[in-house]
C-alpha cells in the first residue's frame, strides 16, 4: 500500500503548522508550505535547465531551474534536494549548498491555481549526464550561467515565475556560480532546519 506524500505547512515566520497531502495544497487557495529549488551546475559552470512535464499541475511544459520539490515531514532540506535530483534527473550528489535560505514566493496561473512556497534555494555541482524521469521532466538543456542569467533577467527566456525571481538574487552572489559562498543553515526558517 502506497501512502500519500505530505508537505509541511508553515506560517509567515517559517514555523511548521502541520502537514497536508501534497495533492490537496495546489489550488486556488494554496496555503504557504515548505519547498526547495535547486540549480545544478557542471564543472564548467553551466546550469542544467529543465522543462516541466506537460502533465504537471503547476506550470506544465514551462522551462525552469534544475529541480524543485518538497521535503517530507521531518526531512532536512539538503537531503530532500539530493533525493529529488536522483528521482527526477538520475543525478547523484554528495550534498547541496544552501544559497538563498529565506526565498519565498506566490504565483498564480492563468487558470487560478496558486503556488505559495517558502522555498530555500540550493546549488548542486555534479558530474555526468542527466537521465530525466518523464513523469517529472519533459526536456533538459545545459546553458552557460552568464548567458542564462542575462537572458532570464532581460526577459529573453520564458521561465517559471519562481525561477525569474530567483535568478537576479543568485546573480548578486557573483558571476561564477562555482565560487558562490554558501549561506549558513542557521539562516533557514525554523521548519526547514530538519
Amino acid at each position: 500500500m502506497t501512502t500519500e506524500e505530505h508537505v509541511v505547512l508553515v506560517d509567515r515566520d517559517g514555523r511548521a503548522l502541520g502537514t497536508a497531502p501534497k495533492t490537496s495544497v495546489h489550488g486556488p487557495e494554496t496555503p504557504l508550505h515548505l519547498a526547495f529549488s535547486s540549480y545544478v551546475f557542471d564543472g564548467e559552470g553551466r546550469v542544467l535547465l529543465t522543462r516541466r512535464a506537460d502533465h504537471k499541475v503547476t506550470w506544465p511544459g514551462v522551462w525552469t531551474n534544475s529541480c524543485c520539490g518538497h521535503p517530507l515531514p521531518g526531512e532536512a532540506l539538503g537531503r530532500a534536494v539530493v533525493r529529488r535530483l536522483a528521482y527526477e534527473l538520475g543525478l547523484r550528489s554528495a550534498g547541496a549548498d544552501l544559497m538563498l535560505p529565506g526565498f519565498s514566493y506566490r504565483a498564480v496561473m492563468a487558470n487560478g491555481i496558486v503556488e505559495h512556497e517558502l522555498c530555500p534555494v540550493y546549488r548542486v555541482v555534479v558530474e555526468g549526464p542527466a537521465r530525466p524521469n518523464p513523469e517529472e521532466v519533459g526536456e533538459t538543456m545545459w546553458m552557460p550561467w552568464k548567458e542564462f542569467a542575462e537572458g532570464a533577467q532581460n526577459g529573453l527566456l520564458a521561465l517559471s515565475p519562481w525561477c525569474r525571481e530567483q535568478v537576479p538574487l543568485l546573480a548578486e552572489l557573483g558571476c561564477d556560480p562555482l565560487t558562490w559562498e554558501p549561506a549558513s543553515a542557521a539562516e533557514l526558517p525554523p521548519a526547514a532546519r530538519g
